[in-house]
Formats: structure tokens, sequence, C-alpha cells
């Protein structure tokens, strides 16, 4: 695994400073902001400044029980060429739930969902692991997510869980340590369990982030300072292995330039006093042999490897074996099992997204905040993407946008949410003031169309206007 150093992940809001900022070796982006045939100009000079570019995929799914859908693949396929990434990483996390499959509506989350630590759905995952790998140009790594709640009925520990992924897939990890801080909080996970039970030869990066407590539990926000449990968690895994890279997320209300920089200086002076590590990172045969004969594009080839007697050439070909055999019982996970676990996937997000009752053996009080942060992550993505709801509607937006979605999934995307949002307002008379709730008529009628509308159009909508106020 190549070298990366310290890195911060890029965002548009903050792209002149990370041009700025000493010491940056790498950035990380995300991969579906990023148009393959049109990179930003700031990710151009960085690259030509001899920066690595990552793309860091939140869409493909790979958690689902669906099988990953083939132009989201190409289309991170393409971005990671266009960057000349080295790697692309995902999450094991599912996104979406229903539709074909399960015989139900299509759900979409907006947010990164934990799979059950279960054989099933790890034999799901493993089968996802090797479509993807197989549709990309570069090596694949797959990230641990943070979660409010449990699966029940889990038969495998985090750890164990990622290193069974491993070993089957030759797949790389990238570890998110504040991720591994939530889960601790959240639902009681041990950390440093974890952190001795992973294959550190499969480890990618690391990812450092920030958080906040709110409703009586830890929220992965990416919009806080990173806090010293994060960071001292980071110490245990350095001192456990050596990591390619670590990078700094941050992805909302975003600090001045010192206050990103400081933090920086604090991931490498954690990274500097952890010493020698226990067990330096480094491929690993049986990573290896996965990564050469079930994938294209796996972990890179240990040269000393090749160098070895009769018994160690009767112990690779034994593990060869076993690889084999792991490949076919990937490539065999049946169709009633990914049924069954998309029926599992469709019931709990429809608890999340449409109010639906709490699926059997859930918390329902972890679901119900679940549901609320998804809401509000969707509030505040619509307030982005149109900027005049909140203007119009003030210091109500929030609270009205969070109780029309908790009951009412995504319609198709942000932009339908918006006006979808909008006409359910006008339909309750909505806002109380007619002068506003003529605005957001205007605003509704002008964008709900396939194309914006003509001067005549534009003349019924005034007309609809008036007699709306």
């Amino acid at each position: 695994m190549a070298e990366l150093g310290t890195g911060i992940g890029w965002r548009p809001e903050i792209a002149e400073a990370v041009e700025r900022l000493p010491g940056v070796d790498w950035v990380e982006v995300v991969a579906e902001n990023v148009c393959a045939d049109h990179v930003p100009a700031s990710l151009v000079r960085l690259r030509e400044r001899g920066v690595t570019v990552v793309p860091h995929g939140v869409s493909l799914g790979l958690g689902g029980a669906g099988r990953p859908d083939e132009a989201r693949l190409a289309r991170l396929a393409a971005t990671a060429t266009a960057l000349g990434a080295p790697l692309v990483t995902e999450h094991i996390a599912f996104v979406r739930a229903g539709g074909p499959l399960t015989a139900s509506p299509a759900l979409e989350a907006g947010h990164l969902l934990p799979v059950p630590r279960t054989r099933e759905a790890l034999d799901v995952l493993c089968e996802n692991v090797r479509i993807a790998q197989e549709a990309l140009p570069v090596p694949l790594a797959l990230e641990n997510v943070a979660a409010l709640f449990s699966w029940p009925g889990d038969e495998l520990t985090e750890g164990r869980f990622l290193a069974e992924l491993v070993d089957r897939t030759g797949v790389r990890l990238l570890i998110d340590v504040a991720n591994l801080h939530t889960n601790r909080l959240n639902r009681g996970d041990d950390p440093v369990e974890a952190l001795a039970a992973l294959p550190v030869e499969a480890l990618a990066y690391v990812h450092v982030a920030g958080g906040v407590e709110r409703d009586g539990v830890w929220h992965d926000t990416h919009a806080h300072p990173v806090p010293p449990q994060v960071l001292d968690l980071l110490s245990e895994l350095v001192s456990r292995a050596a990591p390619p890279g670590v990078l700094l997320e941050r992805d909302d209300d975003f600090p001045p330039e010192d206050e990103l920089a400081a933090e920086l200086a604090a991931i490498r002076e954690r990274v500097a006093a952890a010493g020698t590590p226990r067990r330096p990172a480094g491929p690993r045969r049986e990573v290896a042999a996965a990564a050469r004969k079930g994938s294209r594009h796996g972990a890179a080839e240990d040269p000393e490897a090749t160098r070895h007697g009769p018994a160690e050439d009767a112990r690779h070909g034994a593990a060869e074996g076993a690889e084999g055999a792991r490949r076919k019982a990937v490539a065999a996970a049946p169709e009633r099992v990914r049924e069954r676990l998309g029926l599992a996937q469709a019931a709990l997000l429809s608890a999340l997204v449409a109010g639906t009752p709490a699926p059997e053996g859930f918390d329902g009080a972890r679901l119900r905040l679940q549901g609320r942060a998804l809401a509000r992550k969707r509030a505040g993505i619509v307030a982005k993407l149109a900027p005049e709801l909140p203007e119009l509607l003030g210091e109500d937006y929030r609270d009205a946008f969070v109780a029309y979605a908790r009951a009412r999934p995504m319609p198709g995307g942000y932009r339908q949410d918006a006006l979808a949002f909008a006409r359910h307002l006008l339909d309750a008379g909505r806002p109380g003031d007619g002068r506003a709730r003529r605005r957001l008529y205007l605003w509704w009628a002008e964008r709900s169309g396939p194309r914006p509308p003509g001067r005549a159009a534009r003349l019924v909508h005034a007309a609809r206007a008036a007699l709306v106020g």
C-alpha cells in the first residue's frame, strides 16, 4: 500500500484553505460531488503539485440486499481514473431498501446505515464487494460506520466481522476511529477489542473526525472539533500498526484555517508519539493471495512471498485452495438470503423514514432518534439546495421540515424533496402570512415543471398566487 501521509477532506467551502494548509500530503473528495469530465480547478492544482486525491463514495450501499448498481460503479470508476487515484473507498453500510427484491416501495435513507453483523449479511456483503472490485480500476477499501442503534441477533463482533470480510475478499480497510468512539457510546461496543481483532495488514488509511452529544447519544457530525477521546483511539491504533495515511474529516460549520491547521498538527503529533507499532502494517500472504485470485485490483503482492521452500509452497497452496473455496462461497449467496436481508432492511428503513412501527427486536426509542436525525439531515441539505425556503419560513423552517419528513420518505432526490415540502405547506395553508404564501407558491410553480415557465405561464401563476392570498 502506497504511503499517503497526513491529509484532509477536500470540500468546496474550504478548497482555498486546503491549498494553503502546510503539510497536506493528500486529500479525499466525496466521489458523488465530482464529475469525471469536469474536475474542480482546485483539485487539478493540487494534483499538479503532487498531492494525491482519493475519491470516497457514499451511495453504493454495498451492505444492502441488492447487487451494486452498474451505473454507480461505472461513475465511481471514471472518477477514480480522472483523479489518478491509487484507490477508492466506500462504506460497510446500506443506504436504500425496498424495490423489486421485496415487492415494496423503494426507499432512500440519505444516510449510511449499519448492516446486521450476521453471517447471512456478511455473505451478501462479500458478494457485493467482489462485484465492485471487478468493476473498479484500482483497489477498494471499506469504512466502518457510526450507528445510533444495534440490530437484534448480531452474531459477530465488529472486529470479527471486519476480519472475516477481509479474509474472504482481500478488500482493504478504512478505519474511522471517530466511528469507533461513536459506537462505544451509543451501542456499548469495545473499540480496543475491535482494533485488536483487525487484520492490520489490510489497513488502507484512517479517518479522524468530530461529533457532539445530543438527545443523550453521540452524533458523528463531522461539524465539530475532534475530541480527545477520538485522538486517544488514534494513538491506540497507531501503537498497533503504522497506517499508510491519516485524514481529518470536516463536512460542515468549517472553522478558520488556523483551527484546521491545529487539528492536523494534533493528528501528526499523535502519530509521531506512538513510536514503533507492535505490528507493522504490510501485506500478508493470505490477503495478497485473495487479491491475486479473487480480484484484479486487490492487495499488493508481497515480494518476499515468492521466495520460499517446499514447506512454504505447500502452505501457500493450501491457503490458495482455501481462498478458492471462499470465493465459491461468496459467489453462491442464495437469492433467498438476499430477500430475507432485503425485507429486514426495508422494514427498518420504513420505520426510520416513513413512520411505520419499529420492527421487532429494535429499540424503538433509538429508532425514533435516528429518524429525527435523518429528517434534520434532509432539512439541512434542502436548505442549501433551496435557500429560499428557510428564508421564507424563518425560524419555523427546520421544525416544519422535520415534521413533514418524519412520515414522508424522500420522493426521488433533494430537488423533488424541496418541491414536495413546499406543496405540503401550501396545501396546509402555510405560511400564515399571505404575502409569504404567495411568494412560496410562485417559487414552487416556477420549479415544479420540466422547464422554466414562459411569459404566459408566469401570468397564470401570478393570477393563481393572488387567489392563494
